[in-house]
């Protein structure tokens, strides 16, 4: 473990074996590395510190217990990231993994088992069958057919672990599963790039979670199925017949704006959507976007996160709720939480107390 681990900081760092060396003034060969990696041998204590400081990384990230191995990782957009880049973000995503993990431990929650649904490892044979997953999953999560206010929370309310972090620029998301050690459960990961708009990023997250159900040996592509699952689960048939009618010769771009707003997904993807659901046909769809949604594909049209607010909607929660629970109830120090939630110690005590506490206690 701690040699994949060291193998994945050195890479994300973009050094070699040679220039991890080098970069260490010569202290540890380019063998003795190979071997850390290798798991032939341990590092000296002085050596372990000059690692995680060159590296850029704490001495929990390569000795952590807590993530044995992302299993089943598969990015979006593979072809246009490189091996060093998906180095950097999967050491990345092991060291917010670990952070969480051990805050659940701390307060014994299990965190080994997302709560799996009926519809989990569904074999279809058809891509419009992603359709069906999509209602399947919507009544075993008990969601009626209502649009979804936050797809995040969502997740995480029923066990799946959600990261947005900065990803490589034509990369969307990606998912995995933490495989922790001593047998413990797999747990589900969804990664999203939080630089692209918070509709997409929905989308996304919808996305990822129809290939966590969809089961590897469906005879489909599983991209386009995903596809049709996200725009199912976010914007139901049912809900949105009720809402703009089952049949519609021609559609106006306030009335779209609203629905929009109500599903929380992108305009271009709301069309795309009615034609689906046979509300409109191809003429009336491509009629749209020869007009007054031309621009939609490449500029989303009064986005739900304002001009300084990119990034800042719909953000996971949960880690951070749990570090305060800790701190809360002394499980944990404040220097431990601003370990774990990489803040300093004046924020902590600004989100334990309330700003004008914590200002309080500065000032004496």
């Amino acid at each position: 473990m701690f040699g994949d681990r060291l193998k994945l900081a050195r890479r994300r760092a973009g050094y070699s074996l040679r220039g991890l060396s080098a970069a260490l003034d010569g202290e540890v060969t380019a063998q003795a590395i190979g071997k850390y990696e290798r798991g032939e041998m341990m590092p000296s204590s002085g050596v372990l510190a000059r690692l995680t400081k060159t590296l850029g990384v704490s001495p929990e990230y390569l000795l952590s217990e807590q993530v044995e191995q992302l299993e089943a990782v598969e990015f979006r957009k593979l072809a246009s990231t490189s091996a060093g880049d998906r180095a950097r973000v999967e050491a990345e995503v092991i060291d917010r993994l670990q952070r969480y993990l051990a805050i659940e431990e701390i307060l014994e929650l299990d965190s080994g088992e997302w709560r799996e649904p009926a519809c989990k490892d569904r074999f279809i044979g058809l891509e419009a069958e992603g359709e069906v997953l999509a209602d399947d999953l919507r009544k075993d999560w008990d969601l009626g057919v209502d649009p979804i206010p936050n797809i995040t929370a969502l997740l995480e309310d029923h066990g799946i672990k959600v990261l947005i972090m900065p990803l490589p620029g034509r990369v969307s998301g990606l998912t995995c599963l933490v495989r922790r050690p001593r047998q413990k459960g797999r747990v589900p990961v969804i990664v999203v790039n939080q630089d692209v708009t918070l509709e997409r990023r929905r989308l996304t997250l919808s996305h990822e979670l129809a290939h966590r159900l969809i089961d590897d040996v469906s005879p489909v592509d599983q991209e386009k199925a995903s596809t049709i699952f996200a725009g199912a689960f976010l914007v139901p048939r049912e809900h949105l017949v009720r809402e703009i009618g089952k049949s519609r010769k021609a559609l106006g771009y306030t009335e779209l704006i609203h629905l929009k707003r109500m599903y929380r997904v992108s305009a271009a993807a709301l069309l795309l959507r009615l034609k689906q659901v046979e509300v409109i046909d191809e003429s009336t769809l491509a009629y749209a976007f020869q007009t007054f949604a031309r621009s939609w594909r490449s500029a989303e049209p009064e986005p739900l996160e304002g001009s300084g607010e990119e990034g800042q909607h719909e953000l996971p929660r949960r880690f951070e709720r749990l570090c305060y629970w800790a701190l809360a109830e002394r499980f944990i120090s404040p220097g431990k939480a601003g370990e774990l939630l990489r803040q300093p110690l004046s924020e902590i005590e600004k989100g334990l107390k309330g700003p004008s506490e914590a200002d309080a206690s500065h000032s004496q």
